[in-house]
């Protein structure tokens, strides 16, 4: 699909899917436990993200304790912490009131991490301006089960060169080399949408922003202006400057060189978020199609070669979407 992701969609589906899971289960039991969310829902992610959520709450709540008479960093202290920690997972107790917030919250997530998870990871590290723990991201992959494996290799990278603690924009420049690497695929969405739809039917177009349909205007006929009998009027004879003859010499500023300068590979001049956007609407989210196709472009001689090959190669491309007309402006560059 061409539309962009609508967030807002998401979310209203969302919460059907919690308020019918939760009244399914609320209705034979008081509070639900860990083990029976682990069992909640048929899409197992949502499952995960629900005891991801508590985990990350419990480390919040943890952060507080704090204390001008007690060491609470002291290591004794902090394997008691783990120990209290492993036996509170053990009896997690939660009601309807305050569970259903939680279910919400982990079924958006699912399905954003399902239909764009080059977005879901923009967004997760991205926007994060602090020092992100490698620890921290490590113990999340453990609770993603569905497109894992930009986060998964960003880890492992992270850890071959020891690193500790990464800024987020730093982290999510690293995904362009690592969906390289691992010529990552998104999952078949289908599976997952069905086991939603027996939960509540989904309408998968409202996941997607709709582009406006634009009605073209009709004009009024202008009434026609009748011009007034010309006078003969006596004719002087003026000198001509010659400078007025030849057009002025525009004036090129530093922005319009840039933007004149010619792309030498498509490859480089590409940016992170360019990549997963062409990848995403243009190749049907499959990056090593998308490496392929960059790295033929480049070897062409001159546009001409280049666009014959997209119009045999790719005759399904909407030529009228932003994507294909920035993708279209990049390539002229490219061969200018």
């Amino acid at each position: 699909m061409d539309e962009k992701i609508n967030l807002k969609g998401i979310d209203q589906y969302a919460i059907q899917v919690a308020n019918q899971l939760g009244e399914s289960f609320f209705s034979r039991k008081a509070i639900i436990t860990g083990p029976e969310i682990l069992g909640l829902c048929e899409v197992k992610q949502v499952n995960f993200f629900v005891i991801h959520d508590l985990l990350h709450a419990w480390k919040q709540e943890n952060q507080k304790l704090k204390s001008p008479y007690f060491d609470y960093q002291a290591a004794a202290v902090q394997e008691a912490l783990q120990q209290f920690q492993i036996s509170l997972s053990n009896h997690i107790a939660i009601n309807k009131a305050d569970f259903l917030p939680l279910l919400k919250s982990a079924v958006s997530k699912t399905i954003f991490l399902l239909l764009d998870p080059y977005d879901f990871y923009a967004e997760l590290l991205d926007s994060e301006d602090e020092l992100i723990t490698v620890a921290s991201l490590e113990e999340r992959v453990k609770y993603i089960k569905l497109n894992k494996a930009p986060l998964e290799n960003l880890v492992t990278q992270l850890k071959q060169k020891q690193t500790r603690t990464i800024k987020g924009k730093e982290a999510f420049a690293m995904l362009d080399t690592i969906l390289e690497a691992v010529s990552f695929t998104p999952e078949d969405i289908e599976p997952h949408l069905t086991a939603f739809g027996k939960i509540v039917p989904a309408q998968v177009t409202s996941f997607y922003e709709q582009k406006p349909i634009h009605t073209p205007t009709i004009e009024e006929p202008k009434p026609v202006a009748v011009k007034p009998v010309e006078q003969k009027v006596e004719q002087k004879t003026v000198p001509v400057n010659p400078q007025s003859l030849f057009p002025a010499e525009s004036k090129t500023t530093l922005a319009d060189n840039l933007a004149k300068q010619k792309v030498t590979r498509l490859k480089e001049s590409l940016t992170i978020n360019q990549k997963f956007m062409f990848t995403k609407i243009l190749f049907h989210g499959d990056f090593e199609i998308f490496t392929e196709a960059i790295d033929k472009l480049d070897r062409f001689d001159n546009l001409t070669q280049a666009l014959r090959y997209i119009e045999d190669a790719y005759p399904d491309w909407d030529r009228e979407s932003e994507e294909y007309e920035e993708f279209l402006e990049i390539l002229q560059n490219r061969f200018r």
